[in-house]
């Protein structure tokens, strides 16, 4: 009886036990939110590595989650806080760095590299783009998604408004002049090709201007202080930044009127609307496959080259277990592979992120085969994050409101900076 009794007791344990030894045994689910803000494969891409990751790791799901544009994304982030379900990983604006730290939202990275990979892993990414990625001396995020402002512009309409096809415009004298001569009207005087176009809608402008300061400055400033707390919106160099696009339109008339959208600048270029744009690298790959005979360039500047840097990092979020934290940061270390990082500019045309991925064989091959994509590592030389400040969202609305009130003809170029200049110094006044 007592036999019985035991292994009676003995199976009941076991039974007991199953369903632990089961949940044990099922591979932890992580969720990853992305947005798309360029035109290209991007969600098919992300879902690719997500699905090689776990492949690879059957332990580990990593689940993609579409958030939007990047503004969406933002606001989505805020939302899963708030209610407590946040993701474990966002890909993040680099330049909402201060603000992802001073909400909490961001896991300091320090630990994680120090236990796997190190300086060694660090000091391999593009110093250009590891600057988004610290606050206050530690890292918070890594390099993903990134790209910096090109000139592209149409060989073929160069060649029929007899222009040299291989010579662009390097200065805005010389952009002003070329836009004339390759703004097309017919006999009625209606515009039928414009000769430049640059990205003013909301989330964009400060891209775009960004790009015009640096090159207008006189010490290679911005827009904005390193340390995120103070605007430059009306230095004297700023604000003639802001009349040069408006005498596009205005004096000039080679520009189309109005906000023009950045998202449609590559459907313009590739449809013939437009001879030159101000775009991103990340778009490459979209306007390459259309056919269209381009050609790429530096940005043209009155002063010297600049160019702004923008894109996704990739983000820990805080207020996960420690072992997800550390799965988190195997999905990291699987997509910025040297191998993975040079195949995502190869898919994408984002500039590449890593110093040892330009040394592989997909690399050397995609630059044989598509030149224009070193200038995305020339341009890395004089590039600087485009608005990068505190409370960034904000701080973004308040510039591309004035901004586009100038643009529309509401305020002068000085009245909409002055006016920026205190909204946003009003704001950023907590954070002094």
């Amino acid at each position: 009886m007592r036999k019985a009794l035991a292994l009676l007791l003995a199976v009941s344990l076991l039974v007991g036990m199953a369903p632990m030894a089961l949940a044990q045994e099922e591979p932890l689910e992580l969720t990853l939110y992305y947005p798309v803000n360029v035109d290209g494969p991007l969600v098919a891409l992300i879902e690719q590595i997500c699905a090689d990751f776990t492949a690879e790791n059957p332990d580990i799901i990593v689940t993609p989650i579409y958030t939007g544009n990047y503004d969406d994304n933002i606001i989505k982030l805020q939302t899963s806080f708030e209610s407590g379900t946040q993701p474990d990983l966002v890909i993040n604006l680099g330049t909402n760095r201060f603000s992802m730290v001073y909400s909490d939202y961001a896991l300091c990275l320090d630990d994680l590299i120090a236990s796997d990979g190190g300086d060694e892993y660090i000091n391999d990414f593009v110093e250009s783009f590891m600057i988004d990625s610290y606050v206050d001396g530690k890292i918070y995020s890594i390099p993903f998604q990134r790209s910096v402002n090109i000139l592209y512009y149409n060989k073929d309409m160069f060649a029929a408004a007899g222009l040299d096809p291989d010579i662009p415009p390097t200065t805005w004298e010389e952009l002003i002049e070329y836009a004339q001569k390759l703004t097309v009207r017919d006999e009625s005087g209606d515009t039928t090709q414009w000769g430049i176009a640059l990205g003013l809608s909301t989330g964009s402008a400060q891209w775009t201007f960004t790009g015009l300061a640096l090159q207008n400055s006189l010490d290679g400033s911005g827009l904005a202080t390193q340390d995120g707390k103070t605007v430059l919106f009306n230095t004297p160099e700023n604000v003639e930044a802001l009349q040069f696009v408006i005498d596009l339109q205005q004096k000039y008339k080679v520009m189309q009127d109005g906000i023009i959208a950045n998202g449609d600048l590559p459907t313009m270029f590739t449809e013939g609307l437009v001879a030159m744009i101000e775009n991103t690298t990340g778009g490459m790959t979209s306007i390459a496959s259309s056919g269209i005979n381009f050609g790429v360039a530096m940005l043209p500047g009155p002063r010297r080259n600049g160019a702004p840097t923008g894109g996704g990092n990739i983000y820990i979020c805080n207020g996960i277990s420690e072992e997800r934290q550390k799965a988190a940061w195997s999905f990291i270390r699987f997509a910025t592979d040297p191998e993975r990082v040079a195949q995502w500019c190869v898919d994408t045309g984002y500039v590449v992120t890593r110093y040892s991925a330009m040394q592989t064989q997909t690399y050397k091959t995609y630059l044989e085969e598509w030149p224009q994509a070193a200038i995305g590592l020339e341009a890395l030389k004089y590039a600087a994050p485009e608005l990068t400040v505190y409370d960034c969202a904000k701080i973004w609305r308040i510039f591309n409101d004035y901004v586009q009130a100038a643009i529309i003809g509401e305020m002068s170029a000085q009245e909409a900076m002055d006016a920026a200049q205190e909204e946003a110094t009003q704001a950023l006044s907590k954070y002094q």
